[in-house]
């Protein structure tokens, strides 16, 4: 190869790991210890290396590419917008653009008729915030304690996971629990005991901080990285109307969940809600380019169309990013991954994942919708203590790791969880096959058990 051409195919397992440990410098990690697994390329549901050998994505990468990798549809678009016009600045107007704010709006509730584009869902995170701040005139926001937002300034204070904890500069971040009916803080038995607790302790803490205030309450629709938390029925229609009680703006997080994860174009759609603002990211492009947003409802809009919106991006609404949006949702239309996806979630991953419990004593909780899943590992089911500690790792989630891996499957690990998230696309037998690569890596871990 010339210093001035690339074969982008061509490569080496060894060249691509040399290269990435002499100069690519690892998010959420101590890099010394580092060793990354290459990828050279994939399709759909698989991905593999130079030499060949063969992986099921069961982690999606990080729960982002929904519609599968290298999907040609999305490729295609980001090629044909890239032939036309390959980038321009936010101020002016872009016919990619315009079409797909115009698309993702129609996804969401009524009343959001406009979108502010961000590089990803921190940053969507950050910017809802700015916009709740200012609407409202309020500067707290009250996030769940089991959560993720992202890792800008207060995107990562928004977070209730320990990612937070070195990172804790920005101010006015409340944290409170939310339904977790498996490990419930409420001392509750059934949902709708845990749905009632939560609420009330919600509104305890609003009263708590002082009602005027509170500008937002920011959570995951269905809560992601820390657990694939199900809301109960009634919860999210509980935050709607504790938020319009006292004036708060309802934030939802789609970026994970939203895109046909849970089965559903948005998991918002499950329970009939209507936030104020909704952010977006991962699916709605599957990450082919960095894309996330901000869908905003009229009323917050109109307090913006007199006063200046205190914030931007140079690739805001980036047109090979919103290329591949709009070419992902219509893909999505056209080969019914969405409704593909809840089917295999409810007639395979779900029974599938069901009948694993059944076989080893260390899975103490399956929950999930669509392909959004998750393991809850425990030592002893009676007392359900954690497989690892929250925060950590340990030899028996290592030994899972490991058995996955060695046996052609990436899986989605964090603290005591395995999270069972394919892309949308995968297919019944690739899903039966993880299944598969799933139980006999269990046969590993079972020996981890130390209940009756």
């Amino acid at each position: 190869m010339s210093d001035d051409t690339y074969d982008w195919a061509a490569g080496s397992n060894a060249e691509a790991y040399d290269l990435d440990r002499a100069h690519v410098f690892h998010s959420w990690s101590a890099q010394g210890a580092l060793k990354p697994r290459v990828f050279a390329s994939g399709a759909g549901s698989k991905v593999w290396d130079f030499d060949g050998n063969e992986f099921l994505d069961f982690s999606s990468q990080l729960v982002n590419t929904n519609i599968g990798h290298q999907h040609p549809k999305v490729v295609a678009a980001i090629q044909g917008q890239a032939a036309v016009q390959a980038t321009l600045a936010p101020q002016h107007a872009s016919l990619v653009r315009g079409r797909t704010a115009k698309t993702i709006t129609d996804l969401a509730p009524p009343g959001h008729s406009k979108v502010f584009f961000t590089n990803g869902g921190a940053d969507a995170a950050e910017n809802a915030i700015r916009m709740a701040r200012i609407h409202t005139g309020r500067h707290k926001v009250l996030s769940f304690y089991r959560s993720y937002h992202g890792n800008t300034g207060a995107a990562i204070n928004a977070t209730g996971d320990p990612r937070r904890w070195p990172n804790e500069f920005a101010y006015g971040h409340v944290h409170f629990f939310g339904p977790y009916l498996y490990r419930s803080s409420f001392w509750a038995d059934t949902e709708e005991q845990e749905c009632e607790r939560a609420l009330a302790h919600l509104e305890q803490v609003i009263q708590f901080e002082g009602p005027a205030t509170v500008a937002a309450v920011l959570i995951e629709s269905v809560v992601g990285t820390a657990g694939v938390l199900i809301p109960p029925p009634g919860y999210l229609a509980g935050v709607r109307a504790l938020c319009d009680k006292y004036g708060i703006v309802y934030i939802a997080d789609e970026v994970m969940a939203g895109f046909g994860r849970t089965g559903a174009w948005l998991a918002i759609d499950h329970w009939g809600v209507n936030p104020d603002l909704i952010i977006f990211a991962k699916g709605s492009n599957s990450g082919y380019v960095p894309l996330g947003g901000v869908i905003i409802s009229d009323d917050i809009a109109a307090t913006f169309d007199e006063r200046v919106f205190p914030g931007g991006l140079t690739y805001s609404g980036h047109p090979l990013a919103c290329a591949s949006a709009l070419a992902t949702i219509a893909a999505m239309r056209q080969e019914g991954i969405v409704e593909h996806a809840a089917q295999i979630g409810e007639e395979v991953i779900g029974p599938g994942l069901a009948e694993l419990a059944e076989r080893h004593p260390v899975i103490g909780e399956v929950r999930g919708l669509g392909v959004f899943w998750a393991l809850d590992l425990v030592t002893d089911r009676a007392t359900r203590e954690p497989l690892a500690p929250y925060g950590g790792t340990s030899e028996a989630m290592g030994a899972l790791t490991a058995a996955c891996v060695a046996r052609g499957l990436l899986p989605f690990v964090n603290f005591n969880r395995l999270h069972v998230v394919p892309p949308c696309v995968v297919t019944e037998a690739e899903a039966r096959k993880g299944l598969e690569i799933l139980n006999e890596a269990f046969g590993e871990v079972d020996r981890f058990y130390t209940g009756g």
